[in-house]
């Protein structure tokens, strides 16, 4: 394993903490801000490209995103790695737990999420990127 810089370490940690902050907030200009202008987010059986995180996040429940220390891998401007998620529901305290599998990329702006992918744990034991027929769920626009 590669020896980490510690600069790199701060700002990746910092830029999924931007991410779990914003997405508790509510801030979508915050969470767009964390990835680049190519990025994607997976789940549900589907890709959803930058364009369409404003109709995604407005579609998603509210409440905390709870994240765990990353783990992630660098080699030079590029990287993967994966974080745990608890989210609680903010009106029921439901919880769903899992975690991102992501990968990132050095930029002009510094450190950004090019891909991040859920993957739910559930009480059955089973892993997997959530309910692709969610009736709640909008269906991406594509590229």
């Amino acid at each position: 394993m590669k020896k980490l810089v510690v600069d790199d370490v701060i700002e990746l940690q910092q830029l999924l903490a931007r991410y779990a902050v914003g997405m508790t907030k509510g801030d979508i200009e915050a969470v767009m801000d964390v990835f680049t202008s190519d990025g994607t987010y997976s789940a549900f059986g589907d890709i959803y490209p930058l364009q369409d995180f404003p109709t995604l996040v407005a579609a998603a429940p509210k409440g905390l995103f709870l994240v765990g220390p990353p783990a992630f891998e660098l080699d030079g401007d590029t990287g993967h790695g994966q974080q745990t998620l608890c989210f609680v529901e903010q009106t029921t305290h439901d919880m769903r737990i899992g975690y991102y599998s992501d990968t990132y990329c050095r930029t002009t702006d510094g450190w950004r999420l090019q891909t991040r992918s859920m993957t739910f744990l559930r009480k059955s034991g089973a892993q997997d990127a959530g309910r692709p027929h969610d009736p709640t769920r909008p269906a991406p626009t594509g590229r």
